[in-house]
């Protein structure tokens, strides 16, 4: 219960991403309590998404005072997912999806840093590729705040 906080460490060799994290409850492969929980044969391995956020890179060191990111820097990015009270049950897994995009909902980065994404023109839009990085130094990890 409470907000999951991210801890993501990334590269682009763009020089602006997103960064999406995703927590998700997987149902299990068979749904043993359906009858007894009323629940549908039909939810047998559902992902249920928990909580969704995104973060702009361009925003990493200041809100007020965007700036590039230098390509290939492995960065620290820290938020939180919104405020969740969600009991993940015995058989369910919990699985986090990272992605750089949430389109349509949110509208879409040209990788290249722009001084204003909605004037972004179409040679602002270039390939860039993400990658997380885990283990170690740069372990990402998302922590999920427990209440017994």
């Amino acid at each position: 219960m409470g907000a999951p906080e991210v801890e993501l460490f990334a590269s682009t060799t763009g020089t602006d991403s997103d960064w999406v994290v995703k927590l998700i409850d997987v149902y299990p492969n068979d749904v043993p309590e359906a009858a007894s929980q009323g629940a549908k044969p039909s939810m047998a391995g559902y992902e249920l998404a928990i909580g969704i956020e995104i973060f702009r890179g361009r925003y990493l060191k200041s809100f007020a005072n965007p700036s590039p990111l230098q390509p290939g820097k492995v960065e620290r990015y820290t938020w939180k997912l919104p405020d969740v009270d969600h009991v993940f049950r015995p058989g369910h897994r919990i699985m986090v999806q990272v992605q750089s995009t949430l389109f349509p909902l949110y509208d879409r980065n040209p990788q290249t840093y722009v001084e204003n994404i909605m004037y972004a023109k179409k040679n602002d839009y270039k390939k860039a590729t993400q990658s997380i990085w885990f283990g170690g130094e740069n372990a990402s990890s998302v922590v999920l705040p427990v209440v017994q």
